[in-house]
């Protein structure tokens, strides 16, 4: 983190990065004199409301964040600035979204946790919208304008009230990642369901050292005493309550009770009553350390798409495990009714013999498990996702595939990534796919 000081001073000239957490309530005139360097501005956890109107002096400028701060309105500044395509406001006070806001060159915007009715048509208007994170607002509708955004590949609209998705969203043909949780137009978790799922009590847990920390919650492992059956190593997830970019941790939980088992799923023991500060959490296996994740998450210059280690290579057979194993288990939460939203490399964990857990339920959302249109296309929504994911395993394969293994694997890749969503395969057709290969 830089310091005010180190910018008063000099100290920080030629940055391309500026990092400013210091209660700003007024923003530091010192920073145009980095205008001939700068693209990263992180002006996140302050006190602003207003940016200054020549904030397009800063011609560089191509990432702006200014989260966790007073904003009530998205600064009509921002429009002028030429450079910029990434602006995040998550958490604020936003609930004014004017059109004249959106620079040119928009290509991921983040408004999770505001409190935003409407957003203007000008949104459809920016060809080169890739992410848009709307999480946590009060959104009743989407723009119409939104369907001219081809390459619109990511929507989070969790925890609004949308009463219905237009169709448009579910013909979008970059369309690959959606969360919609938590509003009105989902279909419901079976609470049944829910209810019979085991209860274990907090005194019952013993938590030792953290193992991971997501957006939703925290992950220690533990030891759980069980009546009658001595104790067992189990990892335990606390949900933090608070509103993520991908929904509500509520939701999260409430789709990996639902999600039942698979191989390829991590196992739930239960959820926790009891808990002190009646914070709610799940009981889970604990997974050997054997597995790590396939893929780092997206970066900023790669907006959409996982990052992967420069040596990441696999064998034909390994790939081809992973790739089945995720189209078997999509195909799982598919017939019970939910679409993961976040099917990615780094949401999956692997071994060296391509043994895989899809993991990470915060972008689940629940729809009706008849056979509708709207369930088929948010199905090959997730085709497409997995698509992806299947050319990424491809693009690093380094052996044991033959040509004409490969040509039938870029075969499929295609379909399930072509523009005309309905002429996508269903997960069951994937599945057959690749086991016949």
């Amino acid at each position: 983190m830089d310091t005010l000081d180190q910018l008063r001073a000099g100290q920080l000239a030629g940055s391309t990065r500026l990092d400013l957490a210091c209660g700003l309530s007024d923003f530091p005139r010192e920073i145009f004199d980095l205008a001939d360097s700068l693209e990263i501005l992180n002006l996140s956890g302050n006190a602003l409301s207003q940016l200054p109107d020549d904030l397009h002096r800063l011609t560089r400028l191509r990432v702006l964040f200014c989260s966790d701060n007073l904003f009530t309105e998205l600064p009509a500044c921002l429009g002028q600035c030429s450079s910029l395509t990434m602006v995040g406001f998550k958490a604020n006070r936003i609930t004014q979204v004017p059109g004249s806001a959106l620079p040119p060159l928009l290509r991921w915007l983040i408004l999770t946790d505001n409190c935003i009715s409407e957003l203007p048509s000008e949104l459809g208007a920016r060809p080169h919208l890739q992410k848009l994170m709307l999480a946590g607002n009060q959104l009743q509708r989407l723009p119409d304008s939104l369907q001219h955004c081809h390459r619109l590949e990511l929507i989070r609209v969790a925890a609004n009230q949308l009463t219905e998705l237009p169709e448009w969203l579910l013909t979008l043909p970059s369309l690959t990642w959606l969360a919609y949780a938590g509003n009105p137009l989902e279909t419901e978790a079976d609470a049944a369901l829910l209810e019979s799922t085991a209860v274990i009590p907090w005194p019952a847990l013993r938590l030792e050292q953290q193992l991971g920390e997501g957006a939703s919650g925290v992950i220690h492992r533990a030891t759980w005493t069980r009546p009658g059956a001595g104790e067992l190593p189990v990892a335990v997830k606390l949900y933090k309550g608070e509103m993520t970019s991908d929904g509500s941790p509520l939701h999260e939980m409430n789709a990996c009770i639902t999600a039942g088992e698979h191989p390829n799923l991590i196992r739930v023991e239960g959820r926790i009553v009891d808990h002190p500060q009646a914070q709610t959490g799940l009981v889970m296996e604990l997974i050997e350390p054997s597995f790590r994740n396939l893929a780092g998450l997206p970066s900023l210059d790669s907006c959409s798409r996982d990052v992967y280690a420069d040596h990441t290579r696999f064998s034909a057979s390994v790939a081809l495990r992973i790739a089945r194993a995720i189209a078997s288990v999509a195909e799982h939460l598919h017939r019970q009714g939910i679409t993961h939203g976040d099917l990615y490399g780094h949401n999956i964990l692997f071994n060296e013999r391509g043994d895989c857990l899809l993991g990470d339920f915060g972008a689940a959302s629940f729809h009706a498990k008849s056979d509708s249109a709207e369930s088929r296309a948010l199905q090959r929504l997730e085709v497409r996702a997995f698509g992806v994911l299947l050319g990424e395993l491809l693009e690093r394969i380094d052996s044991g595939l033959t040509a004409h293994g490969r040509e039938q694997l870029d075969q499929l890749q295609q379909r399930c990534c072509q523009a005309q969503v309905m002429e996508r395969p269903g997960f069951g057709e994937v599945v057959r796919v690749l086991q016949d290969l």
